[in-house]
């Protein structure tokens, strides 16, 4: 017989079918960088990593993002490629230990443009590659992408997709959010082009679509692709690209008819509204504009909520009581997401997943700030 909490977390644990792709239930693992791959290269650790938790009961794993093969990809040390026979390889063991344990996984295909910091491996010689041009003391650290860049790093998206369904991945996603190379063309204030990728909404969505779309005819109509998108950015936490519900179903209808399955709602927390005059969040909006399947994340898990959605453990005072489990399965149940994201809370309980669904919930760990020096709990 089950137990109320048990009863209470069911909605969690129904399967989701996206094309030929059962996810097992609606936990997902949120892409977090780890800096743990020397030489770009996902190592027997990392592949322990991501197996502990699909056997800890995450129904879908997203990578941390792992660079694609343009020059000016990567942002930061030690972090996965996704080019290359030695990361490919590592990357193929992590899938087998993922499906291994019953999961499902994707990775998360990323170009940190602008924000790639000086001295970066692979080339520390290549500049950052962004919308505009950023000149600092003289050097130019960020290149204005001309037309043939802009192609380059379609065709390379398109290459990492098609890679991934190689070597046995369950769908990708497109790292669209934080101000990264794609986001940074949806922003205005990071695009202030004169061209066809400048301007109007239907210019700065350009670049996103041509790779959407460029992907989608990489990998074939039934592999699913997941676009991760949010308001805010790692320079500015309070930055809006969509004033309104009409202005996100501008910026999101065109990528669901490019080929986007599932939108993933980046917020820093889950629970607070999207918009002004209205309690609904912005995973909710996302879902009721594109009738597409939506991934909410922010926060959930953790006893306090952190400044950024990247890591840090700087604390935030604002922050409210963990989101609890009743509250989730409750709008999970009333379809305000399909699935819900997990993110720092995995790290220090990789059976976060099963506890909640056995309705031990009291044997939650909360997330301590040692768990981001260290893969493996």
């Amino acid at each position: 017989m089950k137990t109320s909490a048990q009863t209470l977390a069911a909605p969690l644990f129904e399967p989701l079918s996206l094309g030929p792709v059962t996810i097992p239930n609606r936990i997902v693992m949120a892409p977090m960088t780890r800096n743990q791959s020397p030489g770009g290269v996902p190592g027997d650790d990392v592949a322990a990593y991501y197996k502990s938790r699909a056997e800890g009961g995450v129904g879908l794993i997203i990578t941390e993002g792992t660079y694609i093969d343009h020059p000016g990809a990567n942002g930061y040390p030690n972090v996965p490629a996704f080019h290359g026979e030695a990361a490919l390889a590592g990357w193929q063991k992590v899938v087998e230990g993922v499906h291994a344990a019953g999961g499902k996984i994707v990775p998360q295909l990323w170009h940190v443009g602008r924000e790639r910091r000086p001295g970066v491996e692979p080339d520390a010689s290549v500049p950052g590659f962004g919308p505009m041009s950023i000149v600092e003391d003289g050097v130019e650290v960020v290149k204005a992408m001309t037309e043939q860049d802009i192609q380059d790093v379609v065709a390379s998206f398109a290459r990492a997709a098609r890679d991934a369904k190689a070597i046995g991945f369950d769908g990708i996603e497109l790292h669209g959010a934080h101000g990264y190379l794609i986001d940074q063309f949806f922003w205005p204030e990071s695009n202030q082009r004169t061209d066809e990728y400048g301007g109007s909404v239907e210019n700065r969505l350009r670049f996103a679509r041509l790779i959407v779309r460029a992907v989608r005819d990489a990998v074939g109509p039934d592999f699913p692709i997941i676009f991760r998108f949010s308001q805010w950015k790692l320079s500015d936490y309070e930055a809006i690209i969509a004033e309104t519900p009409e202005a996100l179903g501008e910026l999101l209808k065109p990528l669901a008819e490019d080929g986007v399955d599932i939108f993933h709602a980046s917020t820093r927390r889950v629970w607070e509204p999207g918009f002004e005059g209205s309690t609904k969040t912005l995973a909710t909006w996302t879902r009721e504009l594109t009738g597409c399947p939506v991934i909410a994340v922010g926060s959930v898990g953790l006893d306090k909520t952190f400044r950024t959605g990247h890591f840090t453990r700087e604390e935030d005072p604002t922050s409210k009581s963990r989101v609890n489990v009743e509250e989730l399965a409750m709008w999970r149940a009333r379809n305000d997401f399909d699935l819900i994201a997990i993110g720092r809370a995995l790290l220090s309980d990789p059976q976060w997943a099963n506890k909640v669904r056995d309705g031990r919930l009291d044997e939650l760990h909360d997330f301590d700030t040692s768990a981001l020096d260290t893969l493996v709990r």
